[in-house]
C-alpha cells in the first residue's frame, strides 16, 4: 500500500524553521507499521545488525535495510526528500554552505554512490525495557541532506513507556536546550541532521542539533529511521 501524502499544511514547515524540528501526524497508518515492524525478524531483509552497547551508543540494538529496499520505505524515502529539498537548499542557502540538492532523489543517491557512499542508511531501530539512545548526528560521509525522519512504530503507553524522542540544540555562547517530541504511533518527526540555520539580530547563524531517545521503562519500541544520504 504506497503511504500517504506529507500534510500538505504549513505549520509544519514552519515549525522546520522555528524550532528544527516537525511532526507529520499519522504519516502511515497503524497496520503499516505493524508491517514495518515485523519486518525486524526477518534479517535477510538487511545488511547489518548493531548492538547499541558495543558501541557506547547507548542500549538497544537497529538493522539497517539493504538494497532493494521495502517498497513502502523506498516510496517514503522518495516521497519525503522531493517534498523536504527545497527546504534543505533554503538552509544551506542561509548557512552559507554551497551544496544544492537535485528535485530527484536518485540523481543525489547517484553524487553519494560517486563518492563511495554507497551503503543505504534506512533503518529500523528496536528497544526493550531499560534501552535508551545516546545523543548523536547521522552523518556518514561528505555528503549529508540536513533533514532526516523518524517513525515511529510503537503506541507510547500501550506498547511502551518512557522512550521519549529527545532533541537537543548548541547555540554559541549559550547553554543547549532539550526538546521531548510528542509522538503517537504512526506519527514521523523531520529533524535537523547536523545544524539548521537561526535568525539572529546580525543575520543567520548555525546551531548544532542532535538526537536521542530516552531510557525505555517497560514493552518494546520500534521505529522506522529514514536517512536520505548513503553510507561510506
Amino acid at each position: 500500500m504506497p503511504p500517504p501524502p506529507v500534510p500538505d499544511a504549513a505549520d509544519p514547515l514552519i515549525a522546520l524553521d522555528r524550532e528544527g524540528w516537525a511532526v507529520l501526524p499519522g504519516l502511515i497508518d497503524a497496520a503499516a507499521c505493524d508491517r514495518l515492524a515485523a519486518l525486524y525478524g526477518a534479517p535477510a531483509g538487511f545488511r547489518s545488525h548493531i548492538h547499541m552497547a558495543r558501541h557506547g551508543f547507548g542500549r538497544g540494538e537497529y538493522r539497517y535495510f539493504a538494497y532493494p529496499l521495502p517498497p513502502l520505505v523506498e516510496a517514503l524515502r522518495g516521497m519525503l526528500y522531493a517534498r523536504l529539498t527545497p527546504i534543505a537548499n533554503r538552509w544551506h542557502e542561509r548557512m552559507g554552505m554551497t551544496a544544492r540538492f537535485p528535485a530527484d532523489h536518485a540523481e543525489f543517491l547517484a553524487r553519494c554512490h560517486d563518492a563511495g557512499q554507497r551503503r543505504p542508511t534506512p533503518l529500523l531501530l528496536q528497544y526493550g525495557a531499560g534501552d535508551y539512545n545516546c545523543l548523536h548526528q547521522d552523518l556518514y560521509g561528505e555528503h549529508v541532506f540536513p533533514l532526516q525522519v523518524a517513525v515511529l512504530l510503537s503506541a507510547p503507553e500501550e506498547d511502551f513507556t518512557g522512550g521519549e524522542f529527545v532533541l537537543t540544540e548548541q547555540r554559541p555562547r549559550m547553554q543547549s536546550r532539550a526538546a521531548v517530541v510528542p509522538l503517537a504511533k504512526g506519527d514521523a518527526v523531520v529533524f535537523a541532521v547536523n545544524a539548521r540555520p537561526v535568525r539572529g539580530s546580525r543575520g543567520d547563524y548555525r546551531v548544532t542539533m542532535r538526537h536521542g531517545v530516552s531510557e525505555i521503562r517497560s514493552g518494546r519500541r520500534h521505529t522506522l529511521g529514514v536517512i536520505f544520504h548513503d553510507a561510506a
